[in-house]
């Protein structure tokens, strides 16, 4: 059986400080994913990078701010990225297909289940894909950012065996170690809390988007749903044949979860919430150890305006997200029932057909 990883490459691995294809850089790459193709790997690879490659060479001295400036550079680097990875990887022998994807893909389940099955055809015949945004018509409050979300979410989609996150750090560390010289790595992480967001930055390169606090969310995304994770940097031969055997260079977040159901990880990360629910100690309890649905009872406020089927957050009285569920009644109808018995909500509704504000099977836990 192969053994299918999937590799995201951030922009500053691929390009050049100033912006521009790094080809040095494309060419090891492409020899890397050569070397675990052979040894009986299945690799799927989601690369930045579009627009640092494409800005250049429409004449921008520096990556462009506005969308527009920024969706054109990506169709120009696009067309760039592809031609160096088909290059370089036909060198090995190895057929590339293009994936270009955006979150509202992720969010409609047919479009998902399309890509998935398009995907799994490529692989059967021993063609590496190669999946990036289509940053052309996505809208910015939209995007990935710098596709670690989407990397996560392909390697959930492929029940990845792996997400392997390649950047310009060599790994997280307990305090930034281009400013505090006494900076250690962390090797492993067992659990995503607070503290592991607390020392993570922002932004690290001009040429990229995305930082090592997107690559946590990335990882919380994937071990949630029983992929392990990567995050380094690599450099020298055969070190990502190494990364997958354990001795990378870099942090290794590790997961006890099983596989989500797809249904579950669109819930938890691709849907669009409409409306909060705050809930009681006892309530929270229930949902978050007790793996029971939520009932009137517990619910202590309600804000937006939602319908029943609509997704909603739910919050504890601290206003920490405690999930998502889907809610089966409208604002103003839960409203009125807000603290009340079973008993009693039953007597005030006349022909009730669910007595869950959220069922359990539509719930999922984000704390």
């Amino acid at each position: 059986m192969l053994h299918r990883i999937v590799i995201k490459i951030g922009s500053s691995s691929l390009t050049t400080p100033e912006g521009g294809i790094n080809e040095q850089a494309i060419t090891y790459f492409a020899a890397e994913l050569a070397t675990i193709h052979a040894a009986g790997y299945q690799p799927v690879l989601v690369t930045s990078g579009a627009v640092a490659a494409g800005f250049r060479e429409m004449g921008f001295l520096e990556r462009p701010h506005l969308l527009h400036e920024k969706q054109a550079a990506a169709a120009v680097g696009q067309a760039l990225l592809m031609q160096k990875y088909r290059e370089a990887l036909h060198q090995h022998g190895i057929v590339t297909a293009q994936i270009l994807l955006t979150r509202s893909d992720f969010q409609n389940r047919k479009h998902t289940g399309n890509a998935s099955m398009a995907i799994e055809e490529l692989l059967k015949h021993a063609v590496l894909p190669i999946i990036n945004e289509n940053d052309t018509v996505s809208l910015n409050e939209l995007k990935f950012g710098d596709n670690d979300t989407l990397s996560a979410l392909v390697a959930n989609l492929l029940r990845a065996e792996q997400l392997i996150i390649l950047t310009d750090m060599d790994g997280l560390y307990t305090k930034d170690p281009r400013i505090d010289p006494a900076a250690t790595r962390i090797s492993t992480v067992e659990d995503i809390n607070e503290h592991i967001y607390s020392i993570a930055g922002g932004a690290g390169s001009a040429v990229g988007t995305g930082g090592m606090r997107s690559k946590i969310d990335a990882a919380k995304i994937a071990t949630r749903s029983g992929v392990p994770v990567f995050v380094g940097k690599m450099k020298q031969a055969n070190e990502l044949l190494h990364i997958i055997q354990g001795k990378g260079k870099g942090t290794y977040f590790s997961t006890q979860a099983n596989a989500l159901p797809r249904k579950k990880q669109w819930l938890g990360f691709l849907s669009t919430p409409i409306g909060t629910l705050e809930v009681d100690q006892g309530a929270e309890e229930a949902l978050l150890q007790g793996g029971r649905s939520l009932l009137p009872v517990g619910v202590c406020g309600v804000k937006g305006h939602f319908h029943a089927g609509d997704v909603v957050e739910v919050v504890n009285a601290k206003q920490e997200l405690l999930g998502r569920g889907v809610v089966n009644y409208d604002t103003a109808q839960l409203s009125g029932i807000l603290g009340l018995s079973s008993g009693d909500v039953i007597k005030k509704i006349d022909g009730i057909h669910r007595l869950e504000v959220i069922h359990r099977d539509e719930w999922i836990s984000l704390k």
